[in-house]
C-alpha cells in the first residue's frame, strides 16, 4: 500500500520537514532524559546507602560442605570486617593449643574484632563498587547541571561514561572470570591481598592465608596452607616437626597412613607470598556464603545498566538512524 502527501512536497521542502521534525524529536528526548537521570540517581543512591558502613552490619556464616574443615561467621560492615570467629579443622594445621593450657585441640580458632591497634580487614571490591557509585552519582550530577542537557554530543558522552562505570562495578561484584581477558580486579591476588596476620588472635604465622573476596555478590573465604619452596624452584621437603604438627608422625606420613590433603587446582603453582619468599600450596578450603545486600546492590546495579544502555540506543537511533549501539 503507498502513501504519499498531497499536494505533493518538494524535496527540499521536504528534507526541511524531516529535519525540523528530528530536531524537535531530539529536543523532547534531551528532556526526557532528566527525568531518567532522577530515577537512575534515586537508583544509585540506594546503591550507596546498602554499601554504607551501618551498624549492625551483616552477620555471615561460615561453613564448609560435608566437612568440618572451616565453621564460623564474620560481621560486614558497609566495605569491611569488623568481628569474626573462624574455626580451622585441616589435615596440614598443627593441633590448637590454647594460651593457658596444655590440652590440644583438634581445630584451630582464629578470632578478630576491630580495634584501633589492629588492621581492618577491607575488601577493595566493594571499596572500588562503593567509589564507581559515588563517581556515578557525580557524572549525572555534571549532566543535569552543568548547562549542556542540551547538546546532544555531551549527553552521548556523560551516558557512556555512565554505562562504562556501572558495567565495570557489576564486574568487582562479579568478581574474576577465569580465562577471560577482564582487566584485574582490586584484591583479588590472595599472596598479595591477604589480610595482615596479625589482625587474627592468635596470629595466623606465615604460611596459613586466609583470604576474603567477593564472587557473585557472595562472600568467599578461601583457606591456604603453604609450603616454602627450595632455591631451585621445587618444594621443599618438611621436617619431622612439620609432619607431626597434625597429629602423626613422619612414619606415619611416609607410610601413607593417616588422613591426606585433597586435591586441588593450586597445586604445583609457585606464589610469591608478600613479595617475601616463593611457596607452594599444601592444602585449600574455599567457603562460599550469601550476602543478601550484596545481592540486592548487584540487582540494582544490574537494572540501572540496563536502563543505561537502553538511553543510550534510543539517543544513538535518533543521531544516527541506525540501531547498532557500540559497547
Amino acid at each position: 500500500m503507498a502513501t504519499w502527501v498531497y499536494p505533493p512536497i518538494a524535496p527540499e521542502e521536504l528534507r526541511t520537514a524531516e529535519d525540523n521534525s528530528l530536531r524537535l524529536e531530539l529536543q523532547w528526548f534531551l528532556e526526557s532524559l532528566q527525568r531518567s537521570f532522577l530515577q537512575l540517581k534515586q537508583g544509585l543512591e540506594d546503591c550507596a546507602a546498602l554499601l554504607a558502613p551501618q551498624e549492625p552490619g551483616s552477620t555471615l556464616v561460615l561453613s564448609s560442605l560435608r566437612s568440618e574443615s572451616v565453621k564460623g561467621f564474620v560481621n560486614r560492615v558497609g566495605t569491611k570486617l569488623v568481628k569474626g570467629d573462624i574455626h580451622l579443622r585441616l589435615v596440614t594445621l598443627p593441633p590448637n593449643t590454647p594460651r593457658g593450657t596444655t590440652t590440644s585441640t583438634p581445630s584451630t580458632r582464629l578470632i578478630f574484632c576491630a580495634s584501633p591497634t589492629s588492621p581492618d580487614i577491607l575488601l577493595p571490591q566493594l571499596l572500588t563498587v562503593k567509589s564507581m557509585v559515588n563517581d556515578s552519582l557525580d557524572i549525572i550530577d555534571v549532566s543535569r547541571w552543568t548547562g549542556h542537557s542540551t547538546d546532544s554530543s555531551f549527553i552521548s558522552g556523560q551516558l557512556k561514561l555512565l554505562h562504562d562505570h556501572l558495567r565495570d562495578a557489576k564486574a568487582c561484584l562479579k568478581g574474576p572470570i577465569p580465562g577471560s581477558d577482564q582487566p584485574p580486579i582490586p584484591g583479588t591476588d590472595w599472596w598479595t591481598d591477604s589480610p595482615d596476620e596479625n589482625v587474627f588472635q592468635p596470629p595466623l604465622g606465615e604460611h596459613l592465608s586466609l583470604h576474603f573476596t567477593v564472587q557473585d555478590a557472595n562472600l568467599v573465604l578461601t583457606v591456604r596452607t603453604l609450603s616454602p619452596t627450595s632455591p631451585g624452584g621445587t618444594p621443599s621437603t618438611p621436617t619431622d616437626s612439620a609432619f607431626s604438627l597434625s597429629g602423626f608422625s613422619l612414619r606415619s606420613k611416609l607410610l601413607g597412613l593417616g588422613p591426606k590433603p585433597a586435591n586441588h587446582d593450586e597445586m604445583g603453582e609457585i606464589f610469591e607470598w608478600r613479595g617475601k619468599q616463593d611457596v607452594v600450596v599444601r592444602e585449600k578450603v574455599r567457603v562460599e556464603t550469601s550476602d543478601p545486600t550484596l545481592l540486592s546492590v548487584a540487582a540494582k546495579l544490574s537494572a540501572l545498566e540496563h536502563e543505561i544502555a537502553r538511553c543510550r540506543l534510543n539517543l544513538g537511533i535518533i543521531l544516527t538512524g541506525r540501531v547498532d549501539q557500540d559497547d
